[in-house]
């Protein structure tokens, strides 16, 4: 039989043919053979009649209508089989091709749907342009979902989930970065898929700012505390890490990246793993004591370094516990001669191991503060341990003292690029110790400026303090500038002597350097030599430019691990170090 699509397509084509000849040709199909042969069928291209498709119109009864009679027209034969032209096939789509964009399209409104929501925020923790900044990720992406696939949760799901698990080794709160199910089953729902993948996006994008320094707000700590943080954008974090061959250590790549930090980090590791049986504990007071000597402390002060077993002479100093104090001297920077005198008992009933914990993850927490590239030739100087240091590659090329400011002045924290040094700088007064200091004393006594050598410059009702270059200018024969909006840089001294302190915050802000010339001409290189640079003392102000910037870290560790894998302490001179524990919630 002739099938419905070949006979439409027939019938559109050739125009009007008798119902008859269609009759006939159903019935040689209905017979069951092969269809027949399809002969000359002769079409009346003439309008069609009623009657030829067996209805009449109503009439009225008394008025007769005349039909106008048809002009001839020639008959025109049509070959049939040539009309009837088979249609090509339409292949349908895949089935399982077809489910899959259906699910795809499901999931795209899932996600869209939650990220409309207004409780987003609330439940991910997030700001209202980190979704906006979420929204277009997924809008923009090629798929649905970040972290998963057919199903089932990808491989980069999987190794930032163990990432974040592990958050603590690097200082961080694993509690903060909250994990989806991971077993989540295939047929879940939509709704549940997009909940799952946006989760785990909030803690991958979460983890990767609190690496990068977002977890305070340094400003809170202190005003003066001022660093450029790079603060990684939504898209960023989830494009890079997703798509990266190891989902994980791209993750880990947000912490930072220095030798200094990743020591701290070991001897985190290191503290935690020692688990001390016995806490520090508070030593009493009494003789210092020598090896041979008998103490009522010794059994006490041998278990703090977990001996075992004390000898028959339990209460004597013996040479293993000299050892063992001597080993802790060292850690502590103290002389390590194995002597238990004042200073070591007092840094023996010093913090517990929690505490040290705090101070170690305040001062990884403080590294994130600092750029991620320092500059392959950089200055470091750590306001805590009165130094200063010079790096070429992993080699420090000069180190100094330095005197830095006063509790009641302190050395800004941040970081900048050093441009250029003067030699025979003038000073001029900043308006903190014009006011504070200069105009009192002026009150006081007219010639004050005179008697110090400073020149006084009135403009209107303002009025600026200098001291010209000299021996006895504040700023010594050399200055070393790093535009910066503390106006604070690096300096030569008069009063030298003041490097023979242990303590050295004596400033009013500015760095002043011990031998400022050896570091200028590590800094300018051979063409200006110590002895050339020397030579321009007294012969009026010269600028001198760097061939290109040194960046200049003003930074502020009370830890830090040597050379030789020791840790050495430094006082918490401005109280930062209490502060940032506070601020992230760890034992002070």
């Amino acid at each position: 039989m002739l099938s419905l699509r070949k006979t439409a397509l027939w019938l559109g084509l050739t125009g009007t043919v008798s119902l008859l000849s269609l009759s006939a040709m159903a019935a040689g199909g209905d017979a069951g053979g092969p269809e027949p042969a399809l002969p000359s069928i002769v079409v009346d291209t003439a309008e069609p009649s009623f009657a030829d498709v067996g209805a009449s119109p109503a009439q009225p009864a008394n008025e007769e209508i005349a039909l106008p009679e048809p002009p001839p027209a020639a008959p025109v034969t049509i070959d049939a089989a040539e009309a009837i032209k088979p249609i090509p096939e339409i292949p349908l789509p895949d089935a399982a091709a077809a489910l899959a964009g259906v699910q795809t399209d499901w999931l795209r409104m899932a996600v869209e749907a939650r990220l409309a929501s207004d409780a987003l925020l609330r439940d991910l923790r997030l700001k209202q342009a980190d979704k906006e900044s979420l929204a277009a990720f997924y809008a923009n992406a090629d798929r649905p979902l970040a972290w998963a696939r057919d199903g089932v949760f990808t491989p980069a799901a999987q190794a930032v989930a163990a990432r974040l698990r592990a958050a603590d080794e690097d200082g961080l709160d694993s509690a903060d970065y909250p994990l989806p199910d991971l077993r989540l089953s295939k047929d879940a729902p939509p709704a549940q898929w997009a909940e799952a993948d946006l989760k785990l996006s909030a803690a991958v994008i979460r983890y990767a700012r609190d690496a990068r320094g977002g977890r305070i707000d340094p400003s809170r700590i202190s005003p003066l505390i001022t660093p450029k943080l790079d603060i990684p954008a939504v898209g960023d974090v989830l494009s890079q890490v997703a798509n990266a061959s190891d989902a994980g250590a791209a993750l880990e790549a947000y912490n930072p990246p220095h030798e200094g930090y990743r020591a701290l980090k070991a001897q985190l590791a290191k503290l935690r793993a020692s688990h001390p049986s016995q806490p520090s504990v508070k030593f009493p007071k009494g003789p210092t004591l020598r090896i041979g000597m008998r103490d009522e402390r010794v059994p006490l002060i041998r278990a703090r370094f977990n001996l075992g077993k004390t000898p028959d002479e339990k209460d004597v100093y013996d040479e293993r516990l000299a050892s063992a104090v001597a080993v802790f001297q060292k850690e502590k920077g103290l002389r390590d001669d194995g002597v238990l005198g004042p200073d070591t008992v007092a840094a023996l009933s010093g913090p517990s191991v929690a505490h040290m914990e705090s101070e170690l993850i305040a001062n990884m927490e403080r590294w994130r503060w600092l750029p991620s590239d320092l500059g392959e030739r950089h200055i470091m100087v750590n306001v805590p341990e009165f130094s200063l240091r010079l790096v070429d590659g992993s080699d420090v090329i000069h180190q100094t003292r330095v005197i830095v400011g006063k509790e009641q002045s302190q050395t800004p924290i941040f970081s900048e690029n050093m441009k250029y040094l003067v030699i025979n700088p003038s000073w001029t007064l900043p308006p903190s110790i014009l006011k504070k200091e200069f105009l009192p004393a002026m009150a006081s006594d007219p010639y004050y400026a005179e008697k110090k050598g400073y020149k006084v410059i009135r403009k209107g009702n303002r009025i600026t303090v200098q001291q010209p270059p000299g021996e006895r200018n504040a700023l010594g024969f050399i200055k070393f500038m790093f535009p910066n909006q503390h106006a604070v840089y690096l300096h030569d001294t008069p009063n030298r002597k003041l490097f023979g302190v242990g303590r050295r915050a004596f400033s009013h802000g500015c760095v002043r350097v011990d031998q400022p010339f050896q570091l200028a001409e590590e800094v300018l290189g051979e063409k200006w030599s110590e002895e050339k640079l020397r030579g321009l003392i007294g012969k009026g102000e010269r600028y001198l430019n760097l061939s290109r910037p040194l960046p200049v870290h003003l930074t502020y560790f009370t830890l830090s691990i040597d050379e030789k894998g020791q840790m050495k302490t430094f006082n918490d001179l401005y109280g930062f170090d209490r502060k940032v524990r506070e601020a992230l919630g760890l034992q002070s």
